[in-house]
């Protein structure tokens, strides 16, 4: 028998990659697999669950993902249910703003 190459094994999966930019370093686990397009979404998914969003109640920046769908904010201290990656999902924005209209249609 031929001898085989060695295996990575589980530390082939987080093989990590880091990609500098002006304002943060940003780690991708996948290296070289699963594809351009795949890394580019995961990325995206990524920097949104990690950044800072605005506060309704108290005005600032200081929302942040506590778990699947829980935000908080840090300085009043809310907490919001939203999005798996993002505080406000896409559908919910049309939903906010079709009942917005609805009701204004029907005050008037």
């Amino acid at each position: 028998m031929t001898k085989r190459t060695k295996k990575a094994g589980i530390v082939g999966k987080y093989a990590l990659e880091t990609l500098e930019t002006w304002h943060s370093i940003h780690v991708c686990n996948a290296g070289t697999r699963y594809g351009a397009s795949l890394r580019k979404q995961i990325k995206k998914m990524e920097v949104s669950q990690h950044s800072k969003f605005f506060c309704e109640f108290c005005g600032k920046y200081a929302v942040k993902r506590k778990a699947v769908g829980i935000w908080g904010c840090k300085d009043c201290g809310k907490v919001k249910a939203g999005g798996a990656y993002t505080l406000n999902t896409a559908s919910a924005v049309t939903v906010r703003s079709t009942i917005r209209r609805l009701r204004e249609q029907t005050e008037s």
